[in-house]
């Protein structure tokens, strides 16, 4: 039986397809096409496994070709998405095409070959700032950015199909996910860029903001139990460590685990409007407790230090100047 992956070759697909391959899954894995024939990260997957993986190039916006692609499978974990945050504010037209009517197209494909279980990953960022802590599934929605929208849109389709087709959907709600091969524009690549290339003091913005973060493994362990667990469709399930920490913590900590001194100074340069930060996530991993059986097995320290070997083994593809906020 094949398990169908959209955006395969991005940063967390990358190691839920490699989770899966662990498992002895046979996987049809979407990227995104261009020019190079690069299939993102999956050129770095075990070659033993690569057998039981089928790569196809396309665009999840195309709902004739994700049809195709459904067709055969047995279950499909939807990750294709636009999910930079500041370029959301620039073209949101994009996000709702890739986000929502991309989520709309697999959602389709899944109920034309009825398959059995769908998997769309949705985002902490739906929640806005915490308004009570720590944060349950049944906190309000609230988007601060064109992207957040974008997704509780794409939630709320899933939903409505299993309420109106009895689609079996699972909306899966990671906290914030960090780890080797992430954007090196995202926060934590940013601060250890920085240490790295041998800075004393580095340059960040906001130092404020607070978010609970989940290392990439622990993300994908919970899809691959989203994929099999019974009894859970129609639920929206979120995960994280139930704890948070500052941008200007978590510099600290990298620091700490880097075994380096240094400091940490703020730019005064946002990168988001003002009203759309986010202030504050925290999770309540209570029903991925109950529902999946799934609990944090990474620490944030294990997990920095992890993720620093990665950047310090691909330093090239890693340049503080240009990411330093």
């Amino acid at each position: 039986m094949t398990t169908f992956v959209t955006g395969a070759g991005g940063f967390i697909g990358s190691h839920v397809v490699e989770g899966l391959l662990s498992a002895g899954k046979k996987v049809r894995a979407l990227v995104h096409y261009n020019g190079s024939g690069r299939r993102g990260f999956l050129d770095e997957l075990n070659v033993k496994a690569r057998g039981r993986l089928e790569v196809v190039a396309g665009d999840v916006r195309d709902a004739h070709q994700m049809s195709g692609l459904v067709q055969g499978c047995e279950a499909v974990l939807h990750l294709a998405a636009l999910i930079a945050i500041p370029y959301s504010y620039q073209a949101a037209d994009s996000y709702v095409a890739t986000n929502v009517q991309g989520t709309l197209n697999i959602l389709e494909a899944c109920r034309r070959h009825k398959v059995r279980r769908v998997v769309v990953t949705s985002t902490s960022e739906v929640y806005g700032t915490a308004q009570q802590v720590p944060m349950t599934e049944l906190h309000p929605l609230q988007a601060q950015s064109p992207y957040a929208a974008s997704k509780i849109g794409a939630d709320q389709l899933a939903l409505s199909y299993h309420r109106s087709h009895g689609l079996p959907v699972v909306v899966l709600r990671p906290f914030n996910t960090y780890g080797p091969r992430q954007s090196a524009r995202a926060v934590l690549p940013t601060i250890l860029t920085q240490i790295l290339s041998g800075r004393k003091t580095i340059t960040l913005g906001n130092l404020a903001p607070r978010r609970d973060l989940t290392f990439v493994t622990d993300t994908a362990r919970a899809f691959l139990a989203a994929l099999d667990q019974k009894g859970i469709e129609g639920e929206v399930i979120h995960f994280g460590q139930g704890s948070a920490v500052s941008v200007e913590e978590l510099a600290a900590v990298c620091f700490q685990v880097l075994k380096k001194r240094g400091r940490v100074v703020s730019s005064g340069k946002r990168v988001r409007p003002e009203r759309s930060e986010v202030d504050l996530l925290c999770c309540d991993a209570s029903k991925a407790r109950e529902k999946l059986g799934w609990e944090p097995r990474v620490s944030l320290e294990e997990g920095v230090r992890l993720t620093a070997a990665y950047i310090n083994k691909n330093i090239a593809a890693y340049r503080p100047d240009e990411y330093a906020l």
